[in-house]
C-alpha cells in the first residue's frame, strides 16, 4: 500500500478547500467561485496556491483575457481530484448514516489528528478578546479548566473560531515549565495544577515528566533533573505547570 500524499491527506482534513474546486468548475471565475464558497478573494487564492503546491501538477489554471479580464478553470489533474472528492463525499454520507452517535465522529476526528506536539487537549472556545493584531482565546477544557491561547486575528478568522467552537489545544512538552505550588506565577502565563505521576529520566538531556490534571487529562513536560531537585519535585507531588499563551497552538476538527 502506498504512503498517502500530502494532497490526499489535505482532501480528508481540509474538505472546505477541496470543495472550492467544484465552485471553480461551475463558475469559471475565482471571484464568483469565492463568493459561492463563502470565501474572500484572497482566501480563495491562498487555497488554490496551497492546493497547487501540494499537487504534482497544478489543479487550477488561470485563464487570461475574456469577460471580466480573465478567469480560472480546472486542469485535467484538477478534474481528477474533484472526482475523487465527490466519491469521498458519497462515502462520508454512508459513514454518517452508520454512525450510532454524532460524538463518535468527533472522537474519531480527534484520534486521527497527528501532530508533533506531545500535549493535545480537547476544549471549547469560551471567550475571544482582541489585543491589537492578536486575539487572546480563552479555552474551556474538561472539568472547566481554563487555558489561554494567543493567536493572530487572521488565525481566528481562518479557523472560524467563535464561542462554543470545539478545538484542540496543542502544546509542545518543552514549552511547559514546572514549579512547586508555593512558587509565584509568572504574570500573564497559564497556570495549571496537577500531580506528577511519572518521571522518565534520560541518559542525556531533560527528563520527561507526566502530570495528571484534576480533569483526568495528562500533560507531558520536559525538565532538567537539577531543576526538579531544586524545586523538590518528585512522583506524587503537586506541581504547578506554566506556559505562555503564545505557546498554545489551536487546531480545529474537520
Amino acid at each position: 500500500m502506498s504512503t498517502p500524499t500530502l494532497l490526499s491527506q489535505h482532501i480528508v482534513r481540509r474538505p472546505q478547500r477541496i470543495a472550492l474546486l467544484q465552485h471553480i468548475a461551475e463558475q469559471g471565475s475565482i471571484t464568483r467561485a469565492a463568493k459561492s464558497a463563502g470565501l474572500s478573494y484572497k482566501a480563495a487564492w491562498d487555497a488554490i496556491d496551497e492546493l497547487n503546491n501540494l499537487a504534482q501538477n497544478p489543479l487550477v489554471e488561470r485563464v487570461v483575457g475574456g469577460k471580466g479580464g480573465g478567469g480560472a478553470r480546472l486542469s485535467s489533474e484538477g478534474e481528477r481530484v474533484l472526482r475523487l472528492y465527490q466519491k469521498l463525499q458519497a462515502l462520508q454520507a454512508q459513514v454518517l448514516e452508520a454512525a450510532e452517535d454524532a460524538s463518535d465522529l468527533d472522537l474519531l476526528g480527534r484520534l486521527m489528528l497527528r501532530t508533533s506536539a506531545r500535549n493535545q487537549l480537547h476544549g471549547t472556545v469560551a471567550a475571544i478578546q482582541a489585543q491589537g493584531r492578536n486575539d487572546l482565546v480563552r479555552l474551556d477544557l474538561a472539568g472547566h479548566i481554563a487555558l489561554d491561547a494567543q493567536i493572530t486575528h487572521d488565525s481566528t478568522v481562518h479557523l472560524q473560531l467563535q464561542i462554543g467552537t470545539e478545538v484542540m489545544a496543542l502544546i509542545k512538552a518543552g514549552w511547559l515549565e514546572l514549579f512547586g505550588t508555593d512558587q509565584p506565577a509568572t504574570p500573564g502565563h497559564n497556570v495549571l495544577r496537577g500531580t506528577i505521576e511519572a518521571i522518565l529520566e534520560a541518559e542525556n538531556g531533560p527528563s520527561e515528566v507526566r502530570i495528571s490534571l484534576p480533569n483526568g487529562q495528562t500533560l507531558c513536560a520536559l525538565a532538567e533533573p537539577l531543576h526538579l531537585h531544586r524545586q523538590s519535585l518528585g512522583v506524587g507531588d503537586q506541581v504547578q505547570v506554566q506556559c505562555a499563551p503564545s505557546n498554545v497552538l489551536i487546531g480545529t476538527p474537520l
